[in-house]
């Protein structure tokens, strides 16, 4: 299990990979929170002040392995959910900055629920901030509006979320480039990072390509639960696959590329600059 160390306004926060996301140490965020000098009998009032949060403190916290003084030993641990909900129940002065942006993006979600359109706009605002051109903007989120149509094609075929979603996925994946979602994040360099914002355009196409051929194919064959899925998701990625091959063939260069889009953008712009 992977750990390391977060810094919160100078203080340091202990974390660990769990699940594959990361699990932070509950003391010490309230230790940064308060000021307080016992983490351990700060937590056990908060507990019983906060009902709630006592009754579901087994679903929100998990003991794991960190680095103390007495060396390595189980400290009770949440995710960054369960860690916004502890910190609702901090009566502080430090926590309020907290509270009000979990406000701010509970009403932003609202908001976006009854306009979708606000989430587009919001996603196009983030990834210029992060320095990405309109045209990439564009295929990203057009990416993300097939992925949508394909899962929620899947959940209407008797497919269950996440672990054989992933597994569909690295199908399509497999079956476009010729290596799975890991595979082609290590040759990126990733680690934690979503692929598919660090996807050339034409990765990102092809993506698309995949995607939209295995819903299409889902659907013409009327696709039932798990097996049958993959087996479509399988002839869907085929179609992006043979694509891909064409296009090498007649370019003599691999659609499959070390490069990230942000990266190459960086480096096009110093270019520019000189």
């Amino acid at each position: 299990m992977e750990t390391n160390i977060a810094v919160f306004k100078g203080r340091k926060i202990r974390k660990a990979l769990h699940n594959n996301e990361w699990w932070f140490s509950v003391s010490d965020v309230v230790e940064a929170l308060t000021d307080t000098v016992n983490a351990t009998e700060y937590i056990k009032k908060m507990r019983s002040r906060d009902n709630e949060l006592g009754k579901g403190w087994g679903q929100i916290v998990t003991p794991l392995w960190l680095d103390t003084e007495g060396g390595k030993q189980k400290v009770n641990c949440s995710n960054t959910e369960g860690m916004f909900r502890i910190i609702q129940s901090i009566p502080s002065p430090k926590a309020e900055p907290f509270k009000r942006w979990l406000a701010k993006v509970g009403y932003e979600r609202v908001q976006e629920i009854e306009n979708p359109e606000l989430a587009t706009k919001r996603t196009r605002e983030f990834y210029k901030a992060k320095g990405y051109s309109d045209e990439w903007i564009e295929k990203r989120i057009r990416g993300i509006a097939i992925r949508e149509e394909l899962t929620d094609e899947w959940k209407k075929r008797e497919v269950m979320e996440e672990k054989e979603f992933a597994i569909l996925t690295a199908e399509i994946a497999k079956a476009t480039f010729g290596i799975t979602p890991n595979s082609h994040k290590k040759l990126k360099g990733l680690k934690r990072e979503n692929l598919r914002d660090h996807m050339t355009d034409l990765e990102l196409i092809f993506s698309m390509l995949g995607e939209a051929a295995t819903t299409e194919i889902t659907r013409v064959h009327e696709a039932k639960g798990f097996h049958e899925n993959k087996h479509a998701a399988l002839k869907g990625g085929e179609v992006a696959g043979k694509a891909r091959k064409d296009l090498e063939q007649k370019t003599g260069k691999k659609v499959i590329s070390k490069e990230n889009y942000l990266n190459t953008s960086e480096k096009a712009k110093r270019l520019e600059r000189k």
